[in-house]
């Protein structure tokens, strides 16, 4: 990360002795710290041949003229990407084929590996197959380009013993027979051992609790779990290489928490973990000396949930586990600190004590729950799974707060099956600027697409609010699930009330919507008199989501000015509502103007403009503040376009703070963006820093240079489904200019084409240290324009004028960040 400033250091020391602590080592007593030895461990690289080592230094044997080749002989191989193992190749076939294997009874996990890449022979995304193990069947019409959020790898995990005549394991995949032309394919599979009864129930054991219900719930041998999540809850990310033995992957939970205001993430530094309820190979040594809790404010923590909400398939059973250990010096008596647990809004424990549980400080368990979830609709597809945690009344705990340290959730299959429904084809709602239907006829010639994701921002952002929640003791007095209280006051933004918003939309006029996002409608508005435009965005009022989101783009754009980032006017959180208002943006988005509209085409000089207006908002964010932030959903929807033309970049529901100035490491976190433009080094190892917005730019500029969307499913050559693909494969051929606008042919210098497809191509590299920064794209931009600009003296001048005035107005808006914020105590 690049800066030319130096952290205050008021703000460095608590930060820097929070790493380091994080990264001591924690005594265990006994022989804890030895991991589980799995009695059989198969990797198999899918269409490949020989063997290779994975990362993790795992070998892989490939399945073609091994013991593992699949039958019958049809399926075809492919040299997917240039990654190792399992991802390098695939095997493929447009009929049924079955892996079959030798193995030890007992109780193994089973990972399958997908590279969803562009396969020659396989004209159209028809990857819709089932897939069974022995006589579960884990998948049924399956889409791996639905159901990998946007990237090209991606795992899923399930759970299965082996009966002990048995012995031989059957791994089938089916193609669809719905789908005509339909395909199976799969990269690697692999099966290892895991201890008895570490998720399946003992047979002796009774089973545990079925939440809402008086009956116990056991997970048997006949069944079948698929892991849905699995998170490291208030520490970090931990690779399958740095897990107890069996390989599986925690992450960190930040994206997935609804309430959090505040909370604290206290880190085991000197407690001796002692092993005596559970095994030491539970769960990693990290998951127990990490912890998050509600905070020391008796008088906030009385008036929310400590929330967490996890995407789930309807009509199924989940199988929950929850892991604690109270490690914190203060905590060391029964009764000390009591709390409440709901699971999907039931009372599960109403006096969950650890220290009764455990029997003393520094002693890990876990706790084992089930729920059976069926959709509020019959056509429900999918539903929130709520985690919540509340302290018990105030005289029966010494400590008013609550804690957890991990957990996983687990779907538990119906007579044999795990089929749930392929999720849609966007991560998120889309803007109304991709979803042309829901305009307003009255607004069509003034769009602005301002989304906010539903996803939560980073622990940072908690940080930050528990801070001025701290300095303010800003609450509310009554209990909602939504948003009850801003810390926020007047210097950092305008509060509207609810009664000025009203009066701005004429109560909400459905003929002012001029945007419907995943965060809820936008409207066009009028304040000062009905003179002065604005956007004004609203959270739907029977959302349960978006509190954090709202949070984040409140402390992001109140802290953040430059010309080529839209303005944030003010907010409103009365009555339960969470409104943002912002600059009325007149001519919408880029996209409103590369392709499926009516507006007339864009000049190739003003595209470069605001090609470079983009990409400067995007530099200030990578170098301009003294925290790197880095965006996180670049794409064509959130650039918008003044009555100037200028580009403001828009969207901050789903930033983070990258790490320190003077670092240049990354941000551990769970994925989060946009189909077609997620980095891929971002999904693969889950750790973000400012490249992932590059590579997403860089496919925003081959959009403005094609006029056509990222993943285009209609087209039959396959090889341009993917708008980054397709450039690549074009740009090394040297047919680039085979895919620019048909509406620009001829008018592009070919030195300034050359160059932009250069600059576009670079921020591609799926290497991301190999990307450039946003600084050299702005320069190579400005290099295009240039050129551009030398081969059409007509137009020349004053072009030159406009950009010159662009790169004053800049130098003059911009300013330093977050200069008087530091870390709260104990954070």
């Amino acid at each position: 990360m690049e800066s030319h400033r130096k952290i205050p250091s008021l703000f460095l020391t608590p930060f820097c002795i929070l790493v380091l602590l994080r990264h001591l080592a924690v005594t265990v007593a006994g022989d804890s710290l030895s991991t589980y030895t799995p009695t059989e461990s198969i990797f198999v690289a899918c269409g490949s041949s020989g063997t290779s080592n994975s990362s993790d230094q795992r070998t892989w044997v490939g399945d073609i003229d091994s013991e593992y080749s699949p039958f019958p002989a049809s399926s075809r191989s492919y040299r997917a990407s240039h990654q190792g193992p399992p991802y390098s190749t695939s095997r493929i076939s447009l009929s049924e084929f079955t892996y079959r294997f030798n193995v030890t009874a007992g109780q193994k996990s089973i990972r399958l590996y997908f590279y969803s890449a562009l396969y020659a022979d396989f004209s159209s995304l028809k990857d819709f197959f089932s897939v069974n193990a022995g006589s579960f069947t884990l998948f049924r019409n399956f889409s791996v380009s639905l159901n990998s959020m946007g990237v090209d790898k991606f795992f899923k995990e399930f759970f299965l013993n082996i009966k002990a005549d048995q012995r031989l394991l059957n791994i089938t995949f089916t193609p669809s027979p719905d789908y005509q032309d339909s395909y199976a394919f799969i990269s690697g599979i692999e099966i290892v051992s895991v201890p008895p009864n570490l998720y399946f129930t003992a047979a002796d054991d009774q089973g545990f609790s079925l939440v809402g219900q008086e009956n116990l719930y056991s997970i048997r041998n006949s069944n079948v779990l698929e892991t849905l999540y699995r998170i490291n809850v208030g520490g970090k990310f931990i690779s399958p290489s740095n897990d107890t033995g069996m390989y599986r992957t925690w992450i960190m939970d930040d994206d997935y928490l609804r309430e959090a205001r505040p909370s604290a993430v206290p880190v085991n530094t000197s407690i001796v973990l002692s092993f005596s309820v559970i095994r030491n190979y539970s769960a990693p040594i990290e998951v127990y000396t990490t912890a998050r809790t509600m905070g020391k404010n008796k008088t906030i923590n009385e008036n929310y949930d400590l929330t967490w909400e996890f995407e789930v398939d309807s009509g199924f059973t989940y199988f929950v586990r929850l892991h604690f250990c109270e490690f914190q010096i203060e905590i060391t008596e029964v009764g000390d600190r009591v709390f409440e647990i709901y699971i999907a809004d039931q009372t599960t424990e109403a006096e969950a004590d650890i220290i009764h549980w455990a029997g003393g400080n520094g002693v890990p368990i876990y706790k084992d729950y089930a729920v059976i979830l069926i959709g509020s609709k019959e056509n429900e597809k999918k539903q929130n799974l709520s985690i919540k945690l509340h302290p018990r009344r105030k005289w029966r705990t010494k400590y008013f707060d609550a804690i957890l340290n991990g957990l996983e959730i687990f779907k538990v299959d119906n007579s044999g099956n795990l089929a749930g429904p392929n999720r849609d084809i966007w991560i998120r709602p889309q803007p109304a600027a991709e979803t042309p239907h829901l305009k307003s006829r009255k607004s069509k010639k003034f769009l602005i697409a301002v989304v906010c994701g539903i996803v939560s921002c980073s622990v940072v952002i908690s940080l930050l609010f528990s801070l001025w929640l701290w300095r303010r003791s800003s609450t509310s007095t009554t209990k909602s699930r939504k948003y009850r209280g801003s810390p926020l006051t007047s210097d950092l933004c305008i509060h509207f009330s609810i009664s000025q918003i009203k009066a701005a939309t004429r109560n909400f006029d459905n003929d002012l919507i001029i945007g419907v996002g995943g965060f809820g409608n936008v409207y066009k508005g009028f304040i000062n008199g009905r003179i002065t435009p604005v956007a004004i965005k609203r959270l739907n009022p029977a959302s349960h989501q978006g509190t954090l989101e709202f949070q984040t783009e409140i402390v992001m754009l109140s802290q953040l000015i430059h010309v080529h980032l839209v303005s944030l006017v003010g907010y409103c959180n009365d009555d339960g509502e969470m409104i943002l208002v912002y600059d009325f943006m007149a001519r919408g988005t880029i996209r409103d103007h590369l392709y499926n509209t009516n507006n007339p085409p864009l000049s190739w000089n003003q595209r470069l403009q605001i090609c470079i207006g983009a990409a400067r908002g995007l530099q200030y964010l990578h170098t301009g503040a003294k925290h790197v932030i880095i965006h996180r959903d670049v794409k064509t929807t959130n650039i918008l376009l003044d009555e100037k033309w200028v580009a403001k970049v828009s969207d901050f529901g789903l930033s983070k703070f990258g790490p320190d100035c003077t670092s240049k490491t990354h941000v551990s976190t769970a994925v989060k963006g946009s189909i077609g433009y997620l980095d891929p080094e971002y999904y693969r190892l889950q750790q973000l820093t400012e490249k992932s917005d590059v590579y997403s730019f860089g496919v925003v500029l081959l959009e403005v240079l094609c006029a056509r969307p990222p993943i285009l499913r209609t087209v039959q050559d396959r090889n341009q489904a993917n708008l980054a693909v397709w450039g690549l494969q074009c740009y090394s051929n040297g047919t680039i200019d085979e895919i620019v606008d048909p509406f620009m042919k001829d008018k592009i210098n070919s030195e300034c084409l050359n160059k932009f497809a250069e600059v576009a191509v670079s921020c591609l590299n799926e290497d991301g240290s190999k990307r450039p920064c946003m600084s050299d794209v702005v320069r190579g931009l400005e290099f295009a324009f240039q050129m551009q600009e030398s081969s059409d003296s007509a137009n020349g001048t004053l072009v030159e004028v406009e950009l010159s005035d662009q790169i004053s107005d800049s130098r003059s808006l911009t300013r330093d960040v977050f200069s008087d914020i530091v870390t709260p105590q104990g954070r």
